[in-house]
């Protein structure tokens, strides 16, 4: 029912009145004005058929990869969190992470994650501050003993969220490996303090090592094992280290692949290789043996070649810190490894398995303090983005699914009893919150689902990846079984657009000719409405998901 000119307007000043005195109080402790009030989204009137429409143009026919996972890792934090009383708040944290139920109202209850990342820890847990890992949160415990026996009651808070997790139908489980336990490492410690690039590994105990990582594969029945992380980085010095890690060159990796394949060649588990800490390392830097891994991998000539073993997942792995900004680095970087893949083996699928906010990002974005803004949200989105669209990736995880700190890398923050950010006070209770990070990431995990293919979508008016960067970044999905159809828009300009969604040569033909919207922006979680093809509202500064059923 439309309404007189006169409500308009007072509706009008009443929002811009809002706009002037109110704000919202974000979970980060700062004050987040909301951004001026749109008439075309939240007052509902008929301006928005006055704005120009931009055409977004589909190819169901032109597939791109396939879409493996969407994950998360419990690391370092869910060994307290998992062990807390209130289960209510443990399954509040679950089902924000995991849960693919709907609200009332129809907006999904959670981000649907399908792969879930356990941390195998080493051991500095039990060390306690002999580790010299000083902060107790970023130790972990061993289910191996000095003595050759397992614990599988160890590591009890992870296990809980792995079953949460289960509960909640993820389809992937991944266990990761930051180091060799402490009994088989050189110096005693779950890091490496020598200062040069060999694995933190005592001489002889490479099959030891990976027997003791094949074990807990095959107790847990993890989907994957992925046994170093981040080979290319020093981790602490001779007297302290922030956390577990070890150096690796890339052919220590291969040896430690080549002795966990025949030990998991009658399960149905998969080792997958890389954890690069960039993805530069991928296609070069390679002068100190640690880099340019996709050719040592994955070409058959290379000494260090483990694409024929058995028991081995066909994907190489690498981490999108440090290479987001300035936008044409950003774009150049994840082309060059494209590059590479074809160069290669263009048929080796590419997964991104460690992504949060860290450090300084040109001036933008800062890992501290904890920032939970639709801000943070939108540059979340465009790192999926371009490391899907450009990059090809069939597999992007998260790094911190649950965080006390005062930090932005995680996806569920907890806060102490008292609301404040306290870690130490975190241990056996905390208060539960979420962010627009979690949120974002949702747009692509909550609708993009394991099997489903992307297509390629041209952007009226937009030619360049990094004009798109700064205006309209969209991607486009199918199931070709169910006929879904799923496109994710992120808007980073503060101004609304109007889309009009077509197919290549022909109309789109989708069910009732509208498509469900979910809207995330600094006022909303995937809200859902409901928009006509030829009239899609994609509010200023927001990430939005359009999903449909293909006639």
């Amino acid at each position: 029912m439309k309404k007189n000119n006169r409500s308009h307007i007072l509706m009008w000043l009443l929002l811009c009145t809002c706009w002037f005195s109110c704000s919202k109080k974000g979970a980060s402790g700062g004050e987040e004005p909301p951004p001026p009030p749109n008439t075309c989204v939240y007052l509902g009137v008929d301006t928005c058929q006055q704005q120009p429409k931009t055409i977004v143009t589909v190819n169901l026919n032109e597939v791109k990869q396939t879409i493996h996972s969407f994950g998360a890792s419990d690391c370092w934090t869910a060994k307290y969190i998992g062990k807390w009383n209130d289960v209510q708040k443990k399954n509040q944290i679950a089902d924000l992470l995991f849960s693919t139920d709907t609200l009332q109202d129809g907006s999904p209850k959670g981000i649907g994650l399908t792969l879930w990342r356990f941390n195998i820890g080493g051991g500095s847990f039990e060390q306690g501050t002999s580790s010299n890992i000083a902060d107790e949160w970023r130790r972990e415990e061993c289910f191996l003993n000095a003595d050759g026996s397992y614990d599988w009651t160890k590591q009890a808070g992870q296990q809980w969220f792995l079953q949460a997790a289960k509960q909640r139908g993820i389809k992937y489980t991944v266990g990761f490996s930051l180091t060799p336990p402490v009994h088989m490492s050189r110096n005693g410690k779950a890091y490496n303090s020598s200062g040069g690039i060999v694995m933190n590994l005592q001489d002889g105990k490479m099959d030891a090592y990976a027997d003791f990582m094949a074990e807990v594969t095959k107790h847990f029945q993890f989907d994957y094992l992925s046994p170093v992380n981040e080979p290319q980085w020093t981790w602490g010095q001779a007297t302290s280290a922030g956390q577990e890690g070890t150096q690796a060159t890339n052919a220590e990796l291969a040896a430690l692949v080549k002795a966990l394949s025949p030990k998991l060649a009658a399960t149905s588990s998969k080792v997958v290789i890389g954890e690069a800490a960039q993805w530069d390392f991928l296609t070069g830097r390679n002068n100190d043996g640690r880099g340019d891994q996709i050719n040592q991998f994955f070409t058959p000539a290379s000494a260090n070649y483990i694409g024929n073993l058995p028991a081995v997942e066909k994907a190489i792995s690498a981490h999108s810190y440090f290479t987001t900004c300035p936008d044409d680095n950003m774009i150049n970087v994840r082309k060059q490894v494209v590059a590479k893949i074809n160069q290669v083996d263009a048929s080796l699928p590419v997964w991104q398995t460690e992504f949060g906010i860290l450090g300084d990002i040109c001036g933008k974005y800062n890992g501290y303090p904890r920032n939970t803004s639709i801000d943070y949200g939108l540059y979340v989105a465009k790192v999926l983005h371009h490391d899907l669209a450009i990059t090809n990736v069939t597999s992007w995880h998260w790094w911190l699914a649950i965080s006390p700190y005062n930090y932005s890398d995680a996806l569920v923050y907890i806060n102490d009893p008292a609301g404040q950010m306290n870690v130490n006070n975190c241990k056996q209770d905390g208060i539960v919150l979420d962010s627009k990070q979690l949120w974002s990431f949702g747009n692509y995990a909550r609708f993009i689902r394991p099997g489903m293919k992307r297509i390629t979508a041209n952007v009226q008016g937009i030619t360049d990846a990094v004009t798109a960067a700064n205006t309209l970044m969209i991607s486009a999905y199918k199931d070709e079984t169910s006929k879904k159809l799923v496109v994710v828009v992120v808007n980073p300009e503060a101004k609304d657009k109007i889309l009009e969604l077509k197919g290549e040569n022909s109309s789109l033909n989708l069910t009732g000719n509208a498509v469900a919207v979910y809207t995330t922006d600094f006022a909303y979680n995937l809200k859902r409405t409901a928009n006509a093809l030829n009239n899609i509202v994609v509010p200023a500064r927001s990430v939005v998901t359009l999903a449909g059923t293909i006639q």
